[in-house]
């Protein structure tokens, strides 16, 4: 069954999905306009928001 809290989960896996292709668009041009670290770090973080989110989204629509 569909809940809010799944539209949401939805909705934070795919910004976070979006910030983790953006994040490698941005390391492999060499130059990333947040650095090296700040852009290392939002990939770093955003992998595996986007499996939690994605998973929890998936558990709860069950």
């Amino acid at each position: 069954m569909y809940t809010p809290i799944t539209g949401f989960c939805l909705l934070g896996a795919s910004i976070s999905a979006i910030a983790a292709v953006g994040s490698v668009f941005e390391l492999s041009s060499g130059t990333p306009e947040l650095g090296m670290a700040v852009t290392g770090s939002i990939l770093a973080a955003a992998i595996p928001l986007t499996v939690v989110f994605f998973m929890t989204a998936v558990k709860n629509s069950r």
